[in-house]
């Protein structure tokens, strides 16, 4: 069976997904899709340049959104990141033109066969993981943000760095908005399987120090390069994985709850057919408490 992902979006981002895959050999069929042709024309150049040097071999597809019919994932890439920085840096600065841009996106995905998975990267993710949902009309399984997988990783690596140990001896999720209102729910991480709340009490570790390292993680970078891709790139191919391998695997992501009526980031079993189970876990009190901020700020954004 063939394996197949569209990325539409060719930013830093979207580029960085496709590196990704071309060298990990992940799929036989990549298409690529821009407004600018000149770029994405010229990233498929460069790709099929570099295959003679890695073992395997990808097919590439440039600006034909029809080899989307048969794609088992589509990655959206689109967005608008220098419009986030400033005093007070938030995700939410790409929330007009980044939404114009997803509907039209949308609305042209429509038109094919594709009946994938759809996995949103484009930010403010929660609210762009909706409006795909709304415009797609697929079933809110089958369309994922993202979401805080990737504030999970700089969690693990902002803990492992505290304790000397490689960030995948650290386990737990951050929770909530992909953006300022998320949170590190430290009642669930453990290192080596140790619970962190106990470990940094004998510590004396400040969690509010390495929570706000974390939230603030993205920014740093974007500070420093006027944008990110390595890490989100890593996280939404690492989710793409997980669909085309039906690996049923825990992943904080993007998913439509119920009981909070929105999109947010909470652990689900991913696989083959999108979010396939969805989780619940014993939180405190405050914790929970945070997890009703952070929905209710996206609620009031995505109206």
């Amino acid at each position: 069976m063939t394996r197949k992902i569209g990325i539409i979006g060719m930013g830093n981002v979207g580029a960085a997904c496709a590196h990704y895959i071309v060298a990990g050999g992940f799929v036989d069929d990549l298409v690529l899709i821009d407004k600018n042709e000149k770029k994405v024309k010229a990233d498929a150049l460069d790709f099929e340049d570099a295959m003679a040097n890695l073992p395997y071999h990808t097919n590439i597809f440039v600006n034909d959104y029809s080899q989307l019919d048969d794609a088992d994932v589509i990655i959206s890439a689109v967005g608008h990141i220098k419009l986030i920085g400033g005093d007070h840096p938030n995700r939410f600065g790409e929330l007009k033109p980044t939404g114009d841009d997803v509907k039209e996106v949308a609305a042209k995905i429509k038109q094919t066969k594709f009946h994938g998975i759809m996995v949103v990267i484009s930010n403010p993710n929660d609210v762009m993981t909706s409006m795909y949902q709304q415009v797609l009309g697929f079933p809110k399984e089958r369309v994922i943000g993202t979401g805080t997988l990737l504030d999970s990783a700089r969690m693990k690596r902002a803990v492992g760095k505290a304790f000397k140990v490689d960030p995948r001896s650290v386990s737990g999720h951050n929770l909530g908005e992909h953006g300022n209102s998320q949170f590190t729910a430290w009642s669930t991480v453990k290192v080596m399987d140790q619970p962190i709340l106990k470990l940094a009490k004998d510590d004396g570790l400040d969690l509010d120090k390495i929570n706000e390292d974390v939230r603030m993680g993205g920014f740093t970078v974007f500070d420093g390069k006027g944008y990110t891709n390595y890490g989100i790139s890593t996280a939404a191919v690492r989710l793409s994985l997980a669909i085309l391998n039906d690996a049923r695997i825990e992943l904080p992501v993007s998913n439509f709850r119920e009981e909070y009526g929105v999109y947010l980031s909470y652990p689900a079993i991913v696989g083959r057919e999108g979010i396939l189970k969805q989780l619940q876990l014993d939180l405190p009190q405050e914790e929970l408490d945070k997890l009703q901020y952070s929905a209710d700020y996206i609620k009031k954004n995505l109206k």
